[in-house]
């Protein structure tokens, strides 16, 4: 039987968790809507996209402070001396499977590298790292470190952990792929409509929740997953969106790094291979 503490602990955490999720998903179309009041400001530097991405990272300082949720799951500390294999690995994962699919896709013929100049690309790589490391501690601190975190509590099976976070995660970002996102940028990655780019967009993350989650898990810290998330953005993007490489028209759902299904499913084998890894450590643990 559920003592009355226990009960009422878990209530306040699933409304705490509805709350976030609601405003998460709503983030995005506010911020829409600040934009329309102000015709002038739009696209991915607008007052608008500035409250999609802050908003969720608001509420869960709120809900964190004055609803009860507290701090002590929040993996705010960076164990470095613990976590030096893992943020080791928060390093080179995206690198690593970009450049197995490049490699692919120029055997295949279907990657052009003439344009990537390591002279270029290298600090451009570094500029971007350290802007895409700040605003990824805004998004690493919602989705890993609150959403995640309370979900773990419920003792969710682990593809219950994925799929949850994961379609929240991709809701998020819903308004940014049809509004925020310009449209330029959508085709180059992939010539799609807005909507056909976010569903393609919310299958990657899916796959991408997987390795996020259990790097999570495995180093109890937000920080890895905070680089990884910064490495991501700061390398794969650029590299399709400013040109550095040229896939051959309809090859990029295959190999394109930022989408391709080859690419996906690379990071779903390393998110699986991470979860292995952590339940051989569970089990370990607890003879």
């Amino acid at each position: 039987m559920i003592i009355p503490e226990t009960k009422s602990l878990k209530t306040r955490q699933i409304r705490n968790i509805v709350v976030f999720i609601v405003f998460a998903l709503f983030s995005g179309w506010i911020g829409i809507f600040i934009d329309r009041l102000m015709p002038e400001q739009s696209g991915e530097e607008s007052p608008g996209m500035a409250v999609w991405l802050v908003l969720p990272l608001l509420v869960v300082v709120i809900l964190r402070s004055f609803a009860g949720d507290g701090w002590k799951d929040a993996r705010l500390k960076p164990l470095f001396l613990k976590n030096i294999k893992w943020y080791a690995i928060s390093l080179v994962i995206f690198p690593v499977v970009t450049g197995i699919v490049l490699l692919i896709g120029k055997m295949l013929g279907w990657i052009d590298l003439s344009n990537l100049n390591p002279t270029v690309f290298i600090p451009l790589f570094f500029n971007l790292l350290i802007i895409q490391f700040i605003k990824n501690i805004f998004e690493e601190s919602v989705w890993r470190g609150y959403l995640t975190s309370k979900l773990l509590k419920f003792k969710m099976n682990d593809l219950s952990i994925y799929l949850v976070a994961g379609l929240v995660w991709s809701a998020w970002h819903l308004p940014y792929y049809l509004v925020f996102l310009p449209e330029q940028a959508i085709n180059t990655v992939l010539p799609v409509g807005r909507m056909e780019f976010f569903l393609v967009a919310a299958f990657t993350m899916l796959a991408w929740t997987v390795v996020f989650t259990e790097l999570f898990r495995l180093s109890f810290s937000i920080w890895p997953v905070v680089i990884l998330h910064a490495v991501e953005d700061a390398l794969i993007n650029p590299l399709v969106i400013e040109n550095y490489i040229v896939i051959e028209p309809g090859k990029e759902i295959l190999i394109s790094p930022i989408c391709g299904l080859i690419t996906t499913l690379f990071y779903l084998i390393i998110g699986l291979i991470l979860r292995k890894i952590r339940i051989n450590r569970t089990a370990n643990s607890h003879p």
